[in-house]
């Protein structure tokens, strides 16, 4: 197995940064068929996504990006690129431009209660 660890730093505050975290994971469930799983807490939120051969979370609060991730087998041939596109993924995410957008965009009524059925993908718990 092989591990990834990226970390991005920023200034936008919990409420944008959560907004730009729920878009990564609707990209990664659209473009590389995730299943990913939202909580969100009172100063951090914890993103757990996995699919066959990929495991890992996104850690987000006000000031950072934390994503850990573990590689399968298969899947560790490539890990320089897999790191190298989703770092620029979350640098595009975070590009002052991209940020305003997601700031403006209203996120879906997926604020269902932790013990409630998940909503629709991506889901939050």
């Amino acid at each position: 197995m092989s591990d990834i660890h990226i970390h991005r730093e920023h200034h936008l505050g919990l409420p944008a940064a959560r907004k730009i975290a729920f878009a990564w994971a609707e990209k990664a469930e659209a473009k590389f068929d995730m299943e990913c799983v939202y909580e969100e807490g009172d100063t951090e939120d914890l993103l757990t996504f996995s699919r066959s051969g990929v495991k890992g979370t996104l850690r987000v609060d006000a000031r950072q990006f934390e994503m850990k991730a573990q590689l399968g087998f298969l899947f560790s041939a490539f890990k320089d690129r897999i790191e190298s596109e989703i770092g620029e993924q979350l640098d595009a995410l975070l590009s002052p431009a991209a940020s305003a957008k997601a700031a403006a965009k209203k996120p879906a009524a997926r604020s269902a209660p932790a013990k409630a059925a998940p909503p629709a993908k991506p889901r939050k718990a």
